[in-house]
């Protein structure tokens, strides 16, 4: 007997591999979703599609340039000085929090992740890059035990992924991860702050250089 897959279940499955799609780069900005295509490529009928296009939509990936034309969003600069600035807002104070909450088995399961992140590193291996560094910003943000903290961003995480991924100053961006590590692996929550704006804002520039190439103002 074949089983059948819910709708709640088909329609999230179809989101999360459009998402991914957009944000590895398989589809591009300005690039068109067309319901009856993506049915026939996912094997499901066109509702569970349409409604992972509104999903995605309110995530800020797509965007409906007419009533009947829905295209994978074109960031601007603003689109992402806004996102950086929210970033900086919660993660320079989450790495505060996280420097002063850290357990042994928190800083070891970071540790890891930089150690993974320096292994792709070397091997060039982008996807991989970024799934790591991602999981160690998620990290971090759980070592911090405030779980609005991570609500707050958790609606914008997918696009901070997407504008990211476009950077591939790896070596660079390795650094400034053990440099974090380091700092909130001492136990001085200013320290730790200090190189999270760093980071941040190394990233913004580096990010809006990849993306528009020039230079942040």
């Amino acid at each position: 007997m074949t089983k059948i897959e819910p709708l709640g279940a088909v329609r999230e499955r179809v989101t999360a591999d459009l998402r991914q799609e957009i944000i590895a780069g398989s589809l591009r900005p300005g690039d068109r979703l067309v319901e009856r295509e993506l049915a026939e490529r996912f094997g499901v009928s066109r509702v569970p599609v349409r409604e992972a296009i509104r999903a995605l939509v309110a995530e800020g990936f797509v965007h409906f340039e007419t009533p009947r034309r829905t295209v994978v969003r074109r960031l601007t600069p603003t689109d992402v000085k806004e996102l950086f600035e929210l970033r900086e807002a919660l993660e320079v104070y989450a790495a505060g929090l996280a420097a002063s909450r850290a357990t042994p088995e928190d800083l070891a399961e970071v540790q890891e992740l930089v150690d993974r992140a320096a292994t792709a590193t070397e091997a060039g291996d982008a996807e991989v890059i970024t799934d790591v560094n991602s999981r160690l910003h998620d990290r971090i943000m759980a070592m911090a035990g405030n779980s609005l903290l991570t609500e707050a961003l958790e609606p914008v995480a997918g696009r901070l992924r997407w504008m990211t991924r476009r950077n591939e100053e790896w070596p660079q961006l390795l650094v400034e991860h053990r440099e974090l590590y380091e700092a909130i692996a001492s136990g001085d929550p200013e320290r730790a702050r200090a190189h999270a704006l760093t980071h941040v804002r190394t990233n913004y520039r580096s990010t809006v250089r990849h993306l528009f190439g020039e230079e942040a103002p």
